[in-house]
């Protein structure tokens, strides 16, 4: 059975991902990019299944203070775009760290065409699933990422 990490702050996508998946692949979950790459040194898993939005995660990666200049002082506004996009942070610190394994974001990339196809560029191999996702096509594009690599 194929190990997939699963990345997110919250538990919703290990919940749905097991209960529709769970014949076909086995599911862990890391609750923040600290803790996934803790797990992915001394695991050996298939694919990453990578959520977006850590807007409940203590401990995010990324450099706040220089968000904090970036967005002129207004702290607020630097911390809520780096839980928004926490999961591009994590992406790249798992890259970063050596890790070539197939990630599946969590993130409807079809309003956003052009952002994908520059992660993509970068950090391949890179899929997506949105939200609006059956279990059919989870189990397709894991299929597919993993078959790929």
């Amino acid at each position: 059975m194929e190990r997939v990490l699963v990345v997110e702050d919250g538990f919703e996508y290990i919940h749905n991902l097991t209960r529709f998946l769970g014949s076909d692949f086995s599911f862990e979950r890391a609750g923040d990019g600290f803790a996934a790459l803790e797990m992915l040194s001394g695991g050996s898993f298939s694919a990453i299944f990578l959520d977006m939005k850590f807007d409940r995660a203590e401990k995010l990666l990324g450099d706040l203070a220089q968000l904090h200049r970036r967005f002129a002082g207004d702290e607020s506004r630097a911390r809520r775009f780096l839980e928004n996009n926490q999961g591009t942070y994590v992406l790249a610190a798992i890259r970063d760290a050596g890790v070539s394994l197939p990630i599946v974001f969590s993130y409807d990339f079809d309003s956003e065409p052009r952002r994908f196809r520059n992660l993509h560029r970068r950090y391949a191999p890179l899929s997506y699933l949105t939200d609006t996702a059956s279990p059919a096509q989870m189990r397709q594009t894991f299929r597919d990422a993993i078959d790929a690599r």
